[in-house]
Parts: structure tokens; sequence; C-alpha cells
């Protein structure tokens, strides 16, 4: 750690009086010394970091930490305030507060020595004498380790080992999985309970909770070994510890990796900040557990224990709530959805290209197909695509179930998707078949069964009274009112004109360039293929899908030739991004301008948004049309009006350049960050002497 923090990273008299005076005070320390490159960047990371969970702890401690692509090399910066500042602990303001920073794409070495320090901070011999430091060295010494505190001092003279966590994994391992608590002849052996840890960020609170379980269980004579998954990735636990443990404490904020290991027993699921505020409480809690039998679920009956994650709460954060939940379900089976659209689509655009706009009306080629004529081929094509399209709304509704109750939902969810294409209810069928689904499994998994029974539930059970309730809800209860409502907007669509197209094409442009690939994009890109997602979409449905692909190509198109024209405002890694994002725009991946959004998103987004908007209003005043949901540049044949088409495009991607040059060159460079380049100006892609480069995005 002898980097990572000196002298003039340390402040004793801190004055701040707010977390974001506090974090601006050492995050100027860090840039005047290089390790920063962007002050107000970094800030907006730690903020954003700060905004998912507070970083105080009890004891007067405040660890503001994020990785940025704005720091240079991991390091820590450490204030003292007298007044104390308010970090959001339940016990009050912190007097000792470290800002850690660290790069984006920090290695394990670094990020195992900032991990260090946060065990550290669980030592009150350590807090101590950093509260008692005199100057600024004395500090930066303690905290790198050069001058060891009494406990530190008093474990070499007992020969204690730093991991005792590592002791407690051997010791553990070395019991038979089928332990019955007691020794032959000997006294009754220590409750044993593995813990897994993992925070947002992966470096600080991650390790304090590990330490604190820890030290919780060397005071209560109960063996606690506990897995960090942190930025540094993590180890395993031995299966024969976890098979051991008596127990289980999950402390996360952070879905937890491979969670189904540590189904079958006792376990406490709660928040990190949990494990350090009140680390011998989540151990009582989970001995009472034991005490009564109360274990989780086997992994092999999924969701219906608490042990078990479906595939959206196992990408998930703790504690997320319905309106999240509810848009991730969709999203997943969006998703699952696109390929389908995009297979199909291509394949019947392709049909339409070769064989005419007839194609559609060519008899099966099971019945009649020659080798030599190009309509054989065309139609070929057509009906592959036909076919591709047909398991759109299935797939929708069926992995929009399977995203809330896991493989159980995906018999209810196809077979209520298939319906609503019975029924001509669409897409919105599809989503409310999806839901039904989902909510309909995890009813069922809430009933207790007997033990004898559960075998039976996954494979007959579920998938029989799921199918039939789906079933009889889509057919005789909501079927009809929801075919009526898509009904009633393909009729709308069907009547859009003049400056109602217009302002539509509008609006599907600023949802395009809103989050570049995120949900808000992939609503107006689900809306799009909805429309001709039949197998004779109407004039409208075309037009909306050509304007949702021609502003989702303004972007990353834009940012390249921003970088192209003013490559003195964007830094060598952004430049670089700049040169792949012409290929990515020109292919319709909206995500290639996530680089330079995710660096500067109050200049970049805006900028965008107004450029789709652009391209979207002047596509649909064209009536530029297209059968194809994807593809970019690639099926400009395929469109109709495709030069206008073409100006539509070209007009976003020079409006977004401009707005974004404009807003970046109004930026003012942050001092001691930014070079003197050609002609006496300053150049902020240029590196400040002594410092690295910032990872790239």
């Amino acid at each position: 750690m002898s980097n990572m923090i000196t002298a003039d990273l340390v402040d004793l008299d801190l004055s701040a009086d707010t977390k974001e005076a506090a974090a601006r005070a050492l995050a100027e320390r860090m840039v005047a010394l290089g390790r920063v490159t962007d002050l107000e960047g970094f800030l907006a990371d730690v903020a954003a970091r700060e905004a998912q969970m507070p970083t105080g702890l009890d004891g007067g401690i405040g660890i503001p930490h994020c990785r940025s692509e704005h720091v240079t090399e991991p390091t820590l910066a450490f204030g003292r305030s007298a007044a104390g500042v308010d970090f959001g602990a339940a016990d009050g303001p912190a007097d000792l507060i470290f800002l850690i920073a660290a790069p984006a794409g920090a290695d394990d070495a670094h990020l195992t020595i900032l991990s260090s320090l946060a065990r550290q901070l669980m030592n009150a011999e350590f807090t101590a004498a950093l509260r008692s430091a005199g100057d600024a060295a004395a500090a930066a010494a303690l905290i790198r380790g050069e001058e060891p505190t009494p406990a530190e001092d008093a474990a070499e003279e007992t020969g204690d080992t730093a991991d005792t966590g590592a002791v407690s994994a051997a010791a553990s391992a070395e019991t038979a999985p089928g332990s019955t608590g007691q020794d032959s002849g000997g006294p009754a052996r220590p409750f044993r309970i593995v813990a897994v840890t993992s925070c947002p960020t992966g470096i600080a609170h991650t390790y304090m909770a590990a330490e604190s379980l820890e030290n919780a269980g060397r005071e209560e004579g109960v063996e606690v070994v506990v897995e960090t998954q942190g930025s540094a990735g993590f180890t395993r636990l031995d299966p024969a510890v976890i098979a051991a443990a008596d127990g289980v404490i999950l402390a996360h904020d952070v879905a937890v990796r491979e969670k189904d290991r540590f189904a079958g027993k006792p376990t406490v699921d709660t928040g990190v900040k949990a494990a350090i505020n009140r680390p011998g409480e989540l151990i009582g809690e989970v001995r009472d557990k034991a005490a009564r039998g109360e274990v989780t679920a086997a992994a092999a009956d999924g969701p219906a224990g608490s042990g078990g994650a479906t595939p959206v709460e196992r990408g998930g954060e703790s504690g997320e709530g319905y309106g999240t939940k509810l848009r991730k379900w969709l999203m997943s089976g969006v998703s699952y959805m696109v390929p389908f659209v995009a297979a199909g689509g291509l394949l019947i655009a392709l049909g339409f290209a070769i064989g005419g706009y007839e194609i559609n009306k060519a008899p099966s080629v099971m019945d009649h197909f020659v080798w030599t004529q190009a309509d054989s081929w065309a139609a070929l094509l057509f009906q592959i695509g036909g076919v591709a399209f047909a398991f759109l709304v299935p797939v929708l509704a069926g992995y929009i179930a399977y995203g809330m109750a896991d493989r159980p939902g995906l018999v209810p969810g196809f077979v209520g998707g298939s319906i609503a294409l019975t029924i001509n209810a669409g897409f919105l069928g599809g989503l409310a078949a999806g839901l039904i689904s989902g909510a309909v499994v995890l009813a069922i998994q809430r009933v207790p069964i007997p033990k004898a029974l559960r075998g039976i539930m996954p494979v007959v059970v579920i998938p029989l009274v799921s199918a039939a309730v789906v079933g009889f809800l889509m057919f005789v209860v909501i079927g009809k009112p929801i075919a009526s409502a898509q009904e009633g907007m393909t009729d709308w669509l069907n009547g859009l004109s003049g400056a109602n197209a217009v302002l539509l094409g509008a609006l599907l442009g600023l949802m395009m360039c809103f989050d570049l690939g995120g949900p808000v994009n992939k609503v107006a890109y689900t809306f799009a293929t909805a429309g001709i997602a039949v197998a004779s979409p109407s004039d409208s449905a075309m037009k909306i899908m050509a304007a949702v692909m021609a502003a989702g190509m303004v972007p990353p198109l834009a940012m390249a030739l921003a970088t192209t024209v003013r490559g003195r405002l964007f830094n060598a890694a952004e430049r670089e991004n700049g040169k792949a994002a012409w290929v990515l725009g020109a292919s319709f991946i909206s995500e290639g301008a996530i680089p330079f959004a995710a660096a500067d998103p109050l200049r970049v987004i805006p900028s965008s948004m107004v450029g789709g908007a652009v391209t979207g209003a002047l596509s649909m005043a064209f009536g530029a049309t297209l059968r194809a949901p994807h593809g970019g540049i690639f099926v400009v044949p395929l469109i109709g009006n495709p030069l206008l088409y073409l100006v539509a495009i070209a007009a976003g991607v020079c409006v977004t350049t401009a707005l974004v040059i404009v807003l970046k060159g109004l930026r003012k460079p942050v001092t001691g960050t930014s070079a003197q380049g050609p002609g006496g100006g300053t150049d902020p892609s240029a590196p400040t002497p002594g410092a690295k480069q910032p990872v790239a995005a």
C-alpha cells in the first residue's frame, strides 16, 4: 500500500460539513497528484455509488468509494473531521473518512490491498490510533501498515495468524459432512457457519462485513468461514466446508453467486451492512433457525423456498422494488424474443427483396420448389421467416414467466403465448400471458406440499395446473378484451398521418436514444417490431420500424464523427472507441455510444436524444418504410425511399455531433490534469506527467 496513500493524501483537519464536500476535498488531493483525471466525473461516480447505499458505518467511519474510469491508479485518501460528517450511519456522523478510488479495470493485487484496509477498519485499536495520530505522515504510515497497532504487536507475541478464516475453514473441512456434532469421546464441536458477503462495488463493505462476522464468531465460540464475493473475484468455499456447516449467513447487496450451494440449511439472508453493524444478532438468528429445524428449500425445488432464486433475482440486487422487478421480467421476455425478431424479419425482408411483395401469396415450398427459380428461393426465405415470427409471442410470454418463476414458468408461459396468437391478442396478449403464468406458478409453489410429492411437482403438477389455469383465463376471461385492445392499437397506427406521424417519430427517436439499449430503448424497439411481426404489416407499421432503426443508429455514428472532427475534446480511449462506433452505428447497435454516455452523460445523452428525435421525425415525414427489424445500413436496399432515409440519419448525426462538440467545448478542464496542446490550448486528452492513462470505458 506504499503508493496508495501518502501524507499528501491525508487531511487531519477536514473542515467539510457534508459528505459531498468531504468527498470533494479529498478528491482534490487525488487530482493534485494526478491520481484522478476528471474531478467532476469522479465525484459523479462517487455520488452514484453513495446513492446505491449509504457508506457510513457504526463507530464514526465513512468510506465513500467507487470504481471509476477517471482514476488512474488505486488510491486512498484519509480525512479526520472534528465536527463529524453525516454518511448515513445509524449511530451518527463519521469523524474518520476514507475515500477509496479504484480504476475501472483495477488489478486483483491492488483490490486485495484495499480489502485489507477495509478489514482493518473493524479493528478498534487501529481506529483509535488514527484518531490520535499527530501528523499526516504518521497517519499515512499507520494506514500503510508501517506502524503496527497494539493489537498487531500482541498478535505477533502470541503467534496468532491474520487469516483466521482460513484456519476455521481447514478445521471445518476436517470434519466429515455427516458429522453429528460431537467427537468420539470428546467435547461437543462448536456451531459452524458459512457466510457470503458482497456489496455493489466489492471493495469495502464486502470485506468489513467478513471481518465483523469472523470477530463476532470468535467472541461467541462459533466457527465462521466467509466467502467474500468482491471486485477481485471470489474463491469458492470448499464443498466439504459447506456440507459441514450448521447454518448460513448471506450478507449481500448484490445477487449471491452460485447461491444454490447453500440450499437446504438454516439461512439468514440480509444486507451487507447488517453484518457489519450487528454480526452477533445474525449469528444468534441462524442458531435459532437451526434449533427450530428451519431450512431453505433444496436446490432441486427451485424457488419454492427462500433458498432458490429466479433468473431476475440472480441478476438483480437485494431489496429491489416491485416496479424494478416488473421491468426486469418484461425485459427478460423481450431479450429472448429479439433474436427471433431479427432472424425472422431479415428472412422475410430478403424474401420480399428477391421475389417482390407478392411472394406472400406463393404456395408452400413443400408443394412447389424449383431449384433454379429465384422465386422459389424467395418463397423459401419468406416462409422460414414466417415460422420464426410465429414464435415471437410465445417466446415473449414464456420468458417473462421464466424471469418470474424460473423453469416452471416456461410451460404455462408458452401455452399462454400461443393462445394469445390463436385469439389474435398479439403482443399485448403475450405480455399478459407471461405475467399471469409467472404469478400462477409462484402461487402454486407457495402451497405446502407433502415431502413425498415434491419430486413430481416440477414435472407433472406445476405444468398441468398452471397450463390449465392460464389457458382458462386467456380463452374465457381476459382474452377477448385484450384482443379488442390490440385491434384498437392497430387501427390507430394505421390511421396515423401528417403531424401525428411526425410527432410519433420524434417520440420514438427520443426513446431510442435515452438509454442506448436499456429498458426505454427496448420499449420503443418492441413497439416497432410488434407492428411488423405479422404476415402483412401495414404501411404505418413499416414507417415506425424505419424511424426506430434510423434513430437508434444516430448516437454511435455521431460519437464516431465527433471524435474524428474534434478529437482533442476526447481522451485517447474515447478516440479509439470512436473508430469502433462507426461500424456499430452502421449496424444499428446503439450500445456503441455507451462508453461516451457513461463518461459524460449530461452532454452525450441529451445531444443524442435531440438528434434521434430529428431523425425519427424526418423518417416519418419522408414516408420511409422498413420490413426488416434489424440490419442498419446493410438493409438499405430493402427500405422504401432509401435516399431520403439516409438524409434523415445524416441530419440527426450532424445535430448530435454539433451539440456534443459545443457542450464539451464549454467544459472547463480540471486543474492539474490538462496539458498544453498545439498552439498553447489545453488538450484534455493529454496525460498528466507521471500519471497513468485512464482506463477505457
